[in-house]
């Protein structure tokens, strides 16, 4: 692929500061992503599929339980370099990355969950977003029942029109997957030193300002439930990801 869809430099933030709270009972004692799945905190699979790309700095949006997360992973993971944005007090999804954005250079930001994790071809995701100009574009997978998810809707372009919230209506159809990549312009429009989440208030306020959805057919995890968690496992052992060397077990 052209070097112009190098990753190397590309700005990446994980979202990582998540209170859990529908783990509690699995897991009561850590933040989702140091989440123990086949011997390793469920950071470092998302960690190695950026590795993967080549990309080489990273910065971590923790919170909850933060310091446990720098303890684990300390300032590299094999060859990316880690850094820290730290919330003081909860400020969701859309607050904890407009904290960060000083960090994140160069445009646009390439902004994953860190409890979460869909196999997908990122050089490719990042193509289609620059080739369309996009403000933002929010990647998607198929699911059989999107329930638990809530729907994505858009047009033959991949323009997103709306987003329908959670429903016991279930139906197949496309999810918001947890990966994205957005214009730093968009991410300064976030309310600052507040609690704003990314899904439920900035998405849907950008509809109509170059939002697009990538349609892509990989398999989708998200570990936010017990259920989620316990899938976790046989998910990734189908998936040969070589995990890096600074994955530690907690």
């Amino acid at each position: 692929m052209d070097s112009v869809y190098n990753l190397q430099d590309v700005s990446v933030a994980i979202l990582a500061g998540g209170l859990g709270t529908r783990l509690r009972a699995v897991l009561p004692d850590r933040p989702k992503v140091l989440a123990e799945v086949r011997g390793k905190p469920f950071l470092a699979y998302v960690l190695a599929q950026l590795s993967e790309v080549g990309v080489r700095r990273v910065v971590l949006c923790t919170g909850y339980l933060g310091d446990m997360v720098k303890n684990a992973f300390g300032e590299s993971y094999d060859d990316i370099e880690l850094l820290y944005s730290t919330e003081a007090s909860p400020r969701g999804t859309g607050g904890a990355l407009r904290l960060a954005l000083p960090m994140l250079e160069p445009d646009p930001v390439l902004v994953m969950n860190g409890d979460s994790f869909c196999a997908v071809d990122l050089r490719a995701f990042w193509a289609w977003h620059v080739e369309r100009k996009a403000g933002a574009t929010i990647l998607l997978a198929t699911v059989h029942d999107t329930a638990c998810y809530g729907r994505v809707r858009l047009d033959a372009m991949g323009r997103i029109h709306s987003f329908e919230e959670k429903s016991p209506d279930r139906r197949p159809g496309w999810v918001n997957a947890g990966v994205y990549l957005m214009s730093r312009s968009l991410i300064h429009s976030i309310p600052d030193n507040q609690a704003v989440s990314l899904e439920k208030e900035m998405f849907p306020n950008w509809v109509g300002n170059k939002l697009f959805g990538y349609r892509n057919d990989g398999a989708l995890i998200d570990i936010g439930t017990p259920e989620g968690y316990s899938s976790a496992p046989p998910f990734f052992c189908e998936r040969q990801l070589e995990i890096g060397r600074s994955a530690q077990k907690i």
